[in-house]
């Protein structure tokens, strides 16, 4: 879509609130922070594990994603949770050892790790 006015920005920027909103409560998403400092922590090393991870599990209605910097660059790499109805929750520090961890303990039985957590929205 060509953006001829301010009319048309609201649409696209309304169209886009709507997909948001759609694709939180249809499943579980897992955020990945792939900015340049996630990136040089080794956050490229936790996304392969959580795919990895979820593909050994056989686990569907999870959106795996990734985001820029959060800026919480001391805490790198970072990996959020964000369950339907519940609060999201940003784990740092991780290793590519925690991750299952994390998949089997949150992502599928609801308990939040709590030693690698720092921060809940």
């Amino acid at each position: 879509m060509a953006i001829k006015n301010l009319d048309d920005l609201r649409k696209i920027k309304e169209n886009a609130k709507q997909a948001e909103s759609a694709r939180r409560e249809s499943g579980t998403q897992i955020i990945v922070g792939m900015g340049t400092c996630g990136i040089a922590a080794g956050a490229r090393e936790i996304m392969n594990a959580i795919r990895d991870e979820i593909s050994k599990r056989g686990i569907e209605n999870v959106s795996v994603m990734q985001t820029g910097c959060i800026g919480m660059c001391q805490m790198e790499p970072l990996m959020d949770i964000a369950r339907p109805n519940e609060p999201r929750v940003t784990y740092g520090h991780v290793k590519p050892e925690d991750v299952p961890r994390i998949i089997s303990d949150h992502l599928v039985n609801g308990r939040i790790v709590g030693d690698l957590v720092v921060a809940k929205i």
